[in-house]
């Protein structure tokens, strides 16, 4: 990473309370384009919040959100427009049941790029080939495993020519043998250049693919570093604690 990169997100001075909860504090955060920044910390420290913030996914009381120099909407058609090129993928992998993993991946680019057919599918074969599950294209999603639908919908995001990328927590569901199969994926496109932010519980990741990683505790940033300088010489007392008890294991 370098410093050349441009701005692409911006947060600043974001606050976001749940009822009495002061989930996000005063958040400042810039993500350069090309960056992987990695989120991590304890849960309940406003890591999620964080990432559906920034496509409005969760609203926010005071600051703002800026995507590529232009402020995030509040609602409407401008919201629908900057939410596309933000790509998101969660959790749970939200895909449709009832359509097949080619029809998942091509409903964005044709219903809101308005993209042709031909060449959405076209595009859509290119992508599934690239996350490793091509040979999947007419199935529906219940009949893959947990990984491969994950990479499905890391394929449906890419489709729509994103920006940025959101991943929120993008293993946490996923059985142990799978948690690889996507990672592996989310650290290609980390060397590709994709920009990225990533809330995540894996470390070997972070180590791995972070350009920078930014530790969050009780609703706000308490340090961000490099991988190397975070996890070798935390500065905190907070993030000292956390390693311990995540790396002892």
């Amino acid at each position: 990473m370098t410093d050349s990169g441009e701005p692409l997100v911006v947060l600043d001075g974001v606050n976001k309370h749940f009822g009495d909860l002061h989930v996000l504090q005063d958040i400042n955060l810039t993500v350069r384009r090309g960056e992987v920044v990695v989120v991590i910390g304890p849960s309940g420290s406003g890591k999620s919040t964080l990432c559906r913030a920034i496509n409005r996914l969760e609203t926010i009381d005071s600051g703002t959100i800026t995507i590529d120099g232009k402020v995030l909407p509040e609602e409407g058609k401008e919201l629908a427009q900057l939410r596309s090129d933000v790509g998101m993928v969660f959790q749970s992998f939200n895909l449709f049941a009832h359509k097949t993993v080619l029809d998942n991946v091509t409903l964005g680019p044709i219903k809101v790029r308005k993209i042709n057919k031909a060449k959405a599918v076209e595009r859509a074969r290119e992508l599934l080939k690239r996350v490793g599950v091509d040979a999947q294209e007419r199935k529906f999603p219940a009949q893959m495993s947990g990984g491969q639908q994950q990479r499905v919908a890391i394929a449906r995001s890419l489709a729509m020519d994103p920006k940025v990328m959101l991943f929120d927590e993008p293993t946490s569901a996923l059985d142990p043998e799978m948690i690889n199969e996507v990672l592996d994926v989310m650290a290609a496109l980390a060397k590709e250049g994709m920009t990225m932010v990533v809330v995540t519980h894996e470390m070997g990741f972070a180590r791995r693919a972070a350009d920078r990683v930014v530790f969050m505790a009780d609703g706000q940033i308490v340090e961000e570093n490099t991988p190397e300088e975070f996890f070798t010489n935390p500065r905190s007392d907070r993030a000292k604690d956390f390693l311990s008890k995540i790396l002892a294991h």
